[in-house]
């Protein structure tokens, strides 16, 4: 991988108009949707391996024939350009085929977490109104009653379903002979936030965006056919269909799926299939240093350890050096509005730059705002903004959050950071994640990567705690893998390392992973209600 020139930056871009009054800078030679980076890819490794799903191994050539057959089902269920196809389908073959298949169409795929219950399904079905839902069996207790998602025609079942078309049964189509003809400013997928804050967002993601994040993993990772990815993150997320299925896709590399997470069978995977490259969140490479057996992989083929979602501790980047010397980590940032990176640490400055989440990616275009909607110095805090090919094109069916979303093309994060004197991008935390002790400001990710460089610490939350006279005092939620954590010595790392206010005065050491929503990120909100309750329950028992 080249540390000096950064082959990203090799690549043209050129000023371009899109979205009807956008206009942005783009990469000038590129795909003009992602069913022509599928054909790319069987034009440039046709025999090479595709999609590894346990014991069903797929080249790239008959990948696309199986793609094609599956559009060519879809269309005979009546799915047409334009419509939205949703899916509840875990980390299997189906899910690659069906999110290559339906953007074949001209169709939009609507992927839906598979941690999502009844009540989110039902009001994300009716905001998309989708004609065909897709679900895996194990789901079907979860899938709405037909007559509260009225827009759903079809339903097709993985294998299959009681009242569902199997899936095989799309698999019995002559493959459909050419991808519908579609405009790059074409919706590909509505990816539905989180949710935190009130009802999920449908955010639109184009062809455009799809290819040019495609080409940002592709070249940022300098990743080819020779690359091996390993999928342990859901694919219903951003990061599954932007950093994982797409690049792979662009750069006609071999997929490797496994359905869930565990620190040693990821290592055995690794090991058996020669991965090379990765995209987790940092929690996960902390699971892996923390196996006994993590030496006696041979994981010499591992080159490229990408991470997103939460800072690295730098215990766990140290560690990984020391452990893995070969494997170059590389911190991304983005989000599902964003359809993944907008920037990216360049290869090789990991180690000293641990803080940092990297530079604006090529087409990215990120400002540093204050409140009174002007941009601040270098050096000063505020939210950052960005824009560029990759942003959504709106939230679908949504003008109003789209308005207060998106300024002129460029989105508002909600996240506070900075630009260094170099130009990288530093984020702070948060915007609501922010605590307020006092009248001074305290960004929980500061205290949080104190917290876990103490050993053993796997992950660590900090939120406010109520207080009459302060208004909040530091509260920090750690796991610790379930292992015993000394509250005396965690507190004197913190007090070596903080400013004194910055110190948690309470803890709560669980047994259990903190609580994530549907996309993997921890859900402080369930934490602010648990120590609100630990309170009340303390006070009653007084």
């Amino acid at each position: 991988m080249p540390t000096g020139i950064w082959r990203m930056r090799e690549l043209p871009t050129r000023q371009e108009l899109h979205f009807g009054d956008r206009v942005m800078r783009c990469f000038t030679q590129r795909p003009t949707s992602v069913g022509q980076m599928l054909l790319d890819a069987v034009a440039r490794n046709p025999a090479g391996e595709a999609l590894v799903v346990d014991d069903e191994r797929l080249t790239w050539r008959e990948l696309h024939e199986k793609v094609m057959r599956c559009a060519a089902g879809l269309a005979k269920l009546g799915v047409e350009k334009g419509d939205r196809v949703a899916l509840l389908v875990g980390n299997n073959s189906e899910f690659v085929i069906l999110n290559l298949a339906i953007p074949a169409l001209g169709a939009i795929m609507v992927p839906m977490s598979t941690r999502e219950q009844t009540p989110n399904l039902t009001y994300i079905v009716n905001h998309c109104t989708p004609k065909v839902l897709i679900h895996g069996a194990e789901f079907a207790d979860r899938v709405p009653a037909a007559g509260d998602i009225p827009s759903v025609k079809q339903r097709v079942g993985i294998p299959e379903a009681a009242g569902c078309v199997p899936f095989a049964e799309l698999m019995k189509a002559s493959p459909l002979q050419a991808a519908a003809a579609v405009s790059e400013d074409d919706a590909a997928a509505i990816l539905y936030t989180s949710g935190t804050t009130g009802r999920p967002k449908g955010a639109v993601l184009t062809h455009l965006g799809i290819v040019h994040s495609a080409m940002n993993y592709e070249a940022g990772f300098a990743l080819g056919p020779d690359d091996r990815c390993a999928a342990v993150v859901p694919l219903t997320h951003v990061t599954g269909l932007a950093a994982i299925i797409m690049p792979m896709v662009r750069c006609a590399g071999a997929l490797i799926i496994k359905d869930g997470f565990k620190a040693k069978d990821y290592l055995a995977l690794a090991e058996r299939e020669r991965v090379t490259y990765t995209l987790m969140v940092p929690a996960m490479y902390n699971l892996c240093l923390l196996q006994p057996q993590l030496k006696d992989h041979d994981l010499s083929r591992w080159r490229v350890a990408a991470y997103g979602g939460a800072p690295m501790p730098q215990a766990t980047i140290d560690s990984l050096a020391q452990k893995l010397p070969n494997l170059v980590l590389m911190n991304v940032y983005g989000a599902t509005e964003t359809t993944s990176p907008v920037t990216m640490v360049p290869p090789g400055e990991t180690g000293r730059r641990g803080e940092s989440v990297g530079l604006p990616l090529p087409c990215a275009d990120i400002l540093i705002m204050g409140d009174d909607g002007r941009e601040v110095p270098r050096g000063e805090t505020g939210e950052i903004w960005t824009a560029g090919p990759m942003i959504a094109r709106e939230y679908w069916s949504d003008a109003k959050a789209t308005a207060q979303g998106i300024t002129g093309g460029y989105w508002h994060t909600g996240d506070i950071g900075r630009v260094d004197a170099e130009g990288y991008i530093h984020v702070s935390d948060r915007m609501k994640d922010m605590l307020n002790r006092g009248g001074l400001k305290i960004y929980s990710v500061e205290v949080e990567n104190v917290l876990q460089q103490y050993p053993g610490v796997v992950e660590a939350a900090v939120v406010g705690k109520p207080c009459p006279v302060l208004g909040e005092r530091v509260h920090a939620f750690v796991y610790a893998g379930g292992a015993p954590v000394d509250e005396a010595k965690i507190k004197a790392l913190c007090t070596q390392r903080l400013s004194d206010y910055k110190v948690p005065e309470s803890f709560t050491f669980t047994t259990e992973p903190l609580p994530r929503n549907p996309n993997g990120k921890i859900v402080k909100r369930a934490l602010r209600e648990q120590l609100v309750a630990q309170m009340e329950a303390a006070g009653a028992a007084r």
